[in-house]
């Protein structure tokens, strides 16, 4: 590692001591001499003046002497709060990116200074950098995990076919198996394609003014059948008649379908899911409670994580992606709007978000 700026600093500092020590030892005296002999031309001074020139040299190397450790303090004061730790900063960064993603800088973490600052800057980072690998690691765990389970059911269901192991009479109900297991795979690659939009920031919202009452009544009557196998119900509750928004209809669609999906999933058989629309300050609040399975408080803040479920073992929701929450989010946020959880273990969880009210309402 080159120490530039250490050497430049300590030849500065070499040629300022050569410098004081000539002026000291050579041009002070000389000075003096002369200049004394200049003023004092008397005869009866001369000599009395010539005794005196290693009095005056004395001095002049006392002061030096006394300079020279004056001047020490301010270049110890550089190399142990200055240079040294930024040293340190410099070897441990160099060691991170030498391939080491576990090097943190607690080095001067707590100064209250501009190298406090650096080494504040450099941990967020490489902490954050350490977060977005295992972030890359789990989505890609996750992702092929997902993709695995419905291709290996695919692939051995077809096989089983090919080969006779399932005779012709059964054939339509495993291809029914098939196309269900293929139209969740097109689902989880439409997700990540949506999702992916979002990250580049380049997702096109058709923003306009329409009426929220029919959009939500008709995502409910979509769910009849699924509410009927487990006897829920799903009331609903409109500040007026009709509610207009304004935002974009498709997506806000997407955002009821999922939230109506997961409370219809977690909810209680016998239970009643409660959709309530209100108005407050020129906001649209929406609300979804279901009596349910709920969510532990540690695991709250990770629904909003890509492919998380709360089942660890993943096998609880087969047919889920994982990705719905995290659209939800997502469109919320596009809109400029706020979304939040409150949930209780074994009781039930609601969902609150808000939506722009339509100029016409």
């Amino acid at each position: 590692m080159k120490h530039r700026l250490r050497d430049a600093i300590f030849l500065s500092y070499g040629l300022f001591l050569a410098a004081s020590f000539g002026a000291a030892f050579f041009l002070t005296p000389t000075l003096t001499y002369h200049y004394l002999h200049a003023v004092s031309d008397a005869a009866e001074y001369q000599e009395y003046l010539a005794g005196q020139t290693v009095a005056i040299q004395n001095v002049c190397y006392m002061l030096l002497g006394i300079f020279f450790l004056l001047s020490l303090f301010p270049l110890l004061v550089f190399h142990f709060q200055f240079y040294r730790p930024l040293d340190r900063i410099i070897r441990a960064a160099a060691t991170y990116t030498d391939g080491d993603p576990s090097t943190n800088l607690p080095l001067i973490y707590n100064r209250d200074d501009e190298l406090g600052y650096l080494c504040a800057s450099l941990n967020y980072l490489t902490s954050s950098v350490n977060a977005s690998g295992e972030y890359q690691r789990k989505f890609i765990s996750n992702i092929s995990h997902d993709f695995r389970s419905p291709l290996t059911s695919i692939k051995g269901y077809v096989e089983a076919m090919l080969d006779g192991t399932i005779p012709p009479e059964m054939q339509e109900r495993y291809l029914g198996i098939v196309l269900s297991e293929t139209e969740r795979l097109n689902k989880l690659t439409e997700g990540l394609l949506l999702l992916n939009t979002f990250d580049d920031q380049g997702v096109y919202l058709n923003m306009a003014d329409f009426d929220l009452v029919p959009v939500v009544d008709n995502i409910i009557a979509s769910f009849e059948g699924t509410c009927q196998k487990k006897n829920l119900t799903i009331e609903t509750q409109y500040s007026h008649p009709s509610v207009l928004v304004h935002g974009d209809m498709g997506k806000i669609q997407q955002v009821f379908y999922n939230l109506l999906d997961n409370a219809i999933k977690f909810s209680y058989p016998d239970s009643a899911i409660r959709l309530t629309v209100t108005e407050k300050q020129r906001k649209i609040f929406v609300a979804v409670k279901d009596h349910g399975e709920g969510i532990s408080k540690e695991n709250l803040p990770k629904i909003w994580d890509r492919f998380y479920k709360t089942d660890a073992s993943r096998g609880r929701d087969k047919k889920g992606t994982g990705l719905g929450l995290s659209i939800v989010k997502e469109i919320i946020r596009a809109h400029h709007q706020n979304i939040n959880v409150v949930s209780t273990e074994g009781v039930g969880t609601e969902f609150i978000f808000t939506l722009s009210k339509g100029e016409s309402s």
